[in-house]
């Protein structure tokens, strides 16, 4: 039996592990170096070494099921292989299935079992636009972690999220009624975290004081170009923890030559010391 989620990302919070890395191997990016004798052998070889080359400096991997599914079957193979690998070379680290998975009751818990049983993520991302009744299947499962999308990173997010919504006698943005829903509604089980882009520390900083200590996964650092420091500073919870800082292609294609790996450790080392020193600035590292 795995420990729950949430024990094993506030282990690697406690060891000082903040990085995600998201394994969005897509396939035509892959280098030569990697390539093998098909489709499944090719990304799992890839996925192999950035993990053999990175593990001991991450608190999560983010595989992002569609570059998976869109490979087919071998594709499917793949990622349910490169999960095992994980969990066997670094049982501490927690994997989180990036799918944003959102249907009627029924049809998630199709997707519970395969995301959870199939696949043996630890955790998942899931669109809100439900509600919590249809994707309650998802919230129930106590030792899973569910990540919710709440402020996404992409250029058009607002043009939802920003919409005003009339709550208890005052207008809030769309972003800040859901992280108040999940903070105080869903997350009964203590299994919820929000996914916050790091290009919006503003936002960020509301969402954290709407959220408290919830988790926050925050992609946009790297090739989205987000500013670290900033939101570091928006998003750290009061026990100066509370983020999973996750970079893809800037750490998985960081070069296409046979250093690919080595590469993606050096990436992945300067995001986690540059996270350090932050921490250091605030007196968070004793």
């Amino acid at each position: 039996m795995r420990e729950s989620f949430q024990k094993l990302l506030e282990k690697r919070w406690e060891k000082g592990f903040f990085v995600c890395i998201g394994l969005d191997s897509e396939f035509g990016k892959i280098p030569k170096a990697a390539q093998a004798g098909s489709v499944k052998e090719t990304l799992l070889k890839f996925n192999r070494e950035i993990i053999e080359a990175t593990g001991d400096l991450v608190c999560a991997y983010k595989p992002n099921v569609a570059f998976y599914e869109a490979e087919g079957p071998e594709g499917f193979e793949a990622l349910i292989s490169t999960v095992r690998f994980i969990h066997a070379t670094y049982p501490e680290v927690p994997v989180i299935l990036d799918a944003k998975r959102a249907d009627i009751g029924h049809t998630n818990a199709a997707y519970v079992k395969a995301m959870f049983d199939i696949c043996e993520g630890d955790a998942l991302t899931i669109n809100p636009y439900v509600g919590q009744e249809a994707l309650q299947a998802f919230l129930d499962r106590k030792d899973k972690g569910i990540f919710v999308l709440c402020r996404t990173s992409n250029p058009g997010a607002g043009e939802f999220q920003d919409l005003q919504v009339l709550k208890e006698d005052q207008k809030l943005p769309l972003y800040l009624v859901i992280a108040h829903q999940v903070a105080t509604k869903w997350n009964r089980n203590r299994n919820c975290g929000l996914v916050v882009g790091a290009s919006y520390p503003r936002e960020l900083k509301e969402i954290r004081r709407i959220a408290g200590d919830l988790p926050v996964l925050l992609p946009g650092i790297g090739a989205q170009g987000a500013e670290l420091t900033q939101a570091l500073a928006a998003g750290l919870d009061s026990k100066g923890t509370g983020l999973i800082v996750n970079a893809s292609r800037s750490i998985l294609f960081a070069s296409s030559e046979v250093d690919f790996a080595l590469a993606a450790r050096r990436e992945t080392e300067s995001l986690h010391n540059a996270i350090q020193q932050y921490r250091l600035s605030l007196n968070l590292i004793h």
